[in-house]
């Protein structure tokens, strides 16, 4: 399963309604880390369909979901658990650590 979109739209029934972990990536297309972290997201994404949910959203057209979650700088990815932020990261992630974290919520 490639990795999912998130929107303004479907955040809240995505990502906050989620009966699974939900990581979310806070990315723009201009952002040079955010380019090498796309290809860890992805393949994680695959690793854990169907045990949690794992994608993006593009904090450029998505920015009252990002402000509404603090995010200053960019790549942040931030897990979610039962409608809640339960993990920021800042900045590029390795593959081994965020699948680590997530397990952590499940």
């Amino acid at each position: 399963m490639a990795e999912m979109t998130f929107t303004d739209v479907n955040f809240e029934a995505e990502v906050l309604k989620s009966e699974l972990p939900v990581l979310v990536d806070f990315y723009a297309d201009w952002c040079g880390p955010c380019k090498m972290q796309g290809p860890i997201i992805e393949e994680l994404a695959a690793d854990m369909a169907g045990i949690a949910k794992i994608g993006k959203l593009n904090i450029d057209m998505n920015s009252a979901i990002a402000e509404k979650f603090g995010v200053m700088s960019i790549p942040t990815l931030i897990i979610f658990k039962g409608g809640e932020a339960k993990k920021t990261m800042v900045g590029m992630q390795g593959k081994d650590g965020l699948k680590s974290e997530i397990e952590k919520f499940m």
